[in-house]
């Protein structure tokens, strides 16, 4: 039995956030954790902006697919150790799992609503794509890119005294 760390990160659609977490946290901190995303209502693909933003810095979202939240509920599933909701309708729809899983929120803008021009679409992904990476490193593998793990407690501190 692994004893790496199950992260699933939640979203509505599972085609841009929770892909771009997913691939960064598996990017990032190597076998540490095991990266996991799915969707309270999958899209059913993964946004090509997404794959497109994310292999420029060297990240392969290309084999990932959109999956439902349900896929990880027993008894067919295995339930993630920590959930890490990125949007505020996951947040709410997210079922109850067995068990000691941790629940932990971070809201991200959702580049799938970007307007205007493709370069505007384009630089709100690649916007989000940072953001996403700043706080996997600072919450999940530390700044360094050495894997690790912040306690919520850790996390909370910091962000209430704005470091």
């Amino acid at each position: 039995m692994s004893n790496r760390r199950r992260v699933l990160f939640l979203c509505t659609g599972n085609s841009c956030r929770s892909q771009m977490a997913e691939g960064w946290l598996r990017h990032l901190a190597g076998e540490r954790f095991e990266s996991l995303s799915a969707g309270a209502n999958p899209a059913g693909y993964v946004h090509s902006l997404a794959v497109q933003v994310m292999r420029e810095s060297g990240v392969d979202l290309s084999q990932q697919v959109s999956k439902h939240i349900r896929e990880f509920l027993p008894p067919e599933g295995t339930p993630p150790d920590l959930i890490i909701s990125v949007c505020g309708n996951a947040e709410k729809e997210c079922p109850l799992f067995p068990g000691p899983v941790e629940r932990w929120h971070w809201p991200f803008d959702d580049p799938f609503h970007a307007a205007g021009t493709d370069e505007q679409r384009l630089a709100e992904f690649l916007r989000v794509r940072d953001e996403i990476r700043a706080k996997i490193e600072s919450g999940l593998v530390g700044s360094t890119g050495e894997p690790g793990c912040v306690s919520p407690r850790t996390i909370a501190a910091r962000e209430s005294s704005g470091s």
